[in-house]
Order: C-alpha cells, then structure tokens, then sequence
C-alpha cells in the first residue's frame, strides 16, 4: 500500500511542477497557459506530494529500524 502512495505523490509533484510552468506561461499549448492561479495552485499540489513522499520514506525507515 505504501507504494501507491508514492507514486501518487511523485505523480502530484509532476503535476504541480507542470501546472506552475503553464500558470507562468513557459509551457504553453494548453488552456492553463498563462493564468495566474495555476501558477498558485502548482506549488500547492507540489507541497502536497512531497510531504507524501516524504511520509512514506519516514515511515519505512522507521519500521526498518
């Protein structure tokens, strides 16, 4: 079970770095382009995945131990 919660937060830090580029108009092509809240809620999304992330590999090296 603990790997599917690291894939969901690595895929949550893809997409928040992905949404933050096109919220800033660096990656274009998509109808996120260049609006301003996508460059708000990228870092969010981001955030969230690592502290996902960082939960499952704290996790497991604290039962290793």
């Amino acid at each position: 079970m603990r790997w599917v919660w690291l894939i969901i937060g690595v895929i949550a830090i893809i997409l928040g770095i992905i949404w933050t580029l096109q919220g800033l108009n660096i990656l274009g092509g998509s109808v996120m382009s260049g609006h301003a809240i996508f460059a708000v809620i990228g870092p969010i999304i981001s955030v969230i995945g690592l502290v996902v992330v960082g939960l499952c590999t704290v996790g497991r090296r604290a039962r290793s131990a």
